[in-house]
């Protein structure tokens, strides 16, 4: 064996057994789990149904942090920022990951940056309006949408940010439309909700929760229509946009899951990886998130959720292609 391959032979082998004994030692101090956006919003009731049992499963506190800003692309930054050693969980979405470097230009990293470890859950997407939006149903909104543009004081629909899902969502709906409508970035759920119940903004397509069912039966806004293709049990009450005669096709949904940085070593991502999953096997987390009108993800191989993201990065590449999404 040549002196130059035996130097390589070890350095192989040292990085091996670093890996190793970092992965037995992971974690060895609390670990963040990032949401990137404010607390009070549905991302935030997320990891706070989860991080109590992450945390049992890491022997470690799980401790949520969140930062908002930027459709979620600068919590997603500071992940970029920090080692690739695990102690950083993001809770994230194609809406930060995927959508926003395509929407917004100061963002400079890209979906593959990141690795996507474990779905979380599905949320169903609400057709929510202000409670004194004169309308019922979806059609009696388009109805009032289309007078309204026509007499130069078109509706405001809210987001989470520029590019993200939400914004998407109401870009689609005014393109397949044909009625104009004005698009209001927040920097997360919470403030677009306050500005909703308040009736400075007319609608808001946003991934459902308990709060808004409670706030629907208080008289605090309207829950229109669910982007779901039929009446699920969990949201029996309010119709499934399929119900609609101009909005039959209009059916959506968005995925969470939990991400590191790319390069995180093998090791670290298979002991995070094992956590969720029994994290996700928890009643308790099965039922707080049901609770929150969440569709519990099945657990996936390492294998199975890399297609998923490869896949999912794809077709909401296509969406924003479809309304000629560009960055600002």
């Amino acid at each position: 064996m040549s002196k130059t391959l035996r130097r390589a032979v070890a350095l192989l082998s040292s990085l091996l057994l670093a890996s190793a004994v970092s992965a037995q030692t992971y974690p060895s101090k609390a670990v963040t789990l990032l949401v990137p956006y404010p607390a009070g919003g549905i991302s935030d009731v997320i990891a706070r149904t989860v991080n109590n049992t992450l945390s049992k499963q890491l022997g470690q506190p799980v401790i949520v942090d969140n930062l908002g800003g930027a459709s979620g692309s600068i919590a997603a930054q500071k992940v970029l920022n920090a080692p690739a050693d695990g102690q950083i969980i993001f809770q994230g979405s194609p809406n930060e990951l995927i959508l926003a470097p395509l929407a917004i230009s100061a963002v400079k990293f890209k979906s593959e940056d990141f690795r996507l470890v474990q779905m979380i859950a599905t949320a169903q997407i609400g057709f929510l309006a202000r409670k004194d939006l004169p309308v019922r149903t979806v059609d009696e909104f388009l109805e009032y949408a289309r007078k309204e543009a026509a007499l130069g004081r078109p509706i405001t629909y809210a987001s989470v940010g520029p590019g993200s899902f939400y914004h998407l969502l109401g870009e689609h709906l005014s393109k397949i439309t044909n009625i104009p409508m004005i698009h209001v970035p927040y920097k997360g759920a919470a403030p677009a909700n306050q500005d909703l119940l308040g009736g400075q903004v007319d609608i808001f397509l946003a991934p459902f929760g308990k709060a808004y069912d409670e706030l629907q039966k208080q008289g605090k806004l309207k829950v229109l229509a669910m982007l779901n293709s039929e009446r699920l049990d969990s949201v029996k009450d309010y119709p499934a946009i399929t119900e609609s005669k101009s909005l039959k096709n209009f059916t959506f949904n968005i995925w969470t899951g939990y991400f590191v940085k790319k390069d995180t070593p093998e090791p670290i991502v298979q002991v995070i990886h094992k956590a969720i999953t029994d994290a996700l096997n928890d009643p308790a987390v099965h039922a707080g998130l049901e609770a929150n009108s969440q569709l519990v993800a099945k657990p996936l191989s390492l294998q199975a959720v890399g297609k998923a993201y490869a896949d999912g990065t794809a077709q909401f590449r296509a969406i924003a292609k479809s309304i000629n999404l560009q960055p600002q």
